[in-house]
């Protein structure tokens, strides 16, 4: 059985300290630890288990649920 760790994009809301609010689209907002990464509102994070893990650009936040969205469009 092949396991794996899913890694979420997220919109930086707010930071304040070592925890961030961050929007993960659809009104889903959620705090998580920013320790590992600097981030500024605006920008955003790739969040695994709670935490923001990688900073990452806008155009790779916006293309990762849509190469989810086809990768799960194959099991159908």
């Amino acid at each position: 059985m092949i396991q794996m760790c899913l890694a979420v994009p997220a919109k930086v809301l707010g930071v304040n300290g070592n925890i961030a609010r961050v929007d993960f689209g659809q009104g889903n907002v959620r705090e998580v630890n920013v320790i590992l990464v600097e981030t500024q509102v605006g920008e955003y994070v790739l969040v695994h288990a709670g935490h923001a893990i990688q900073a990452i650009d806008k155009e790779t936040a916006e293309e990762n649920p849509r190469l989810w969205d086809e990768t799960l469009s194959l099991n159908s």
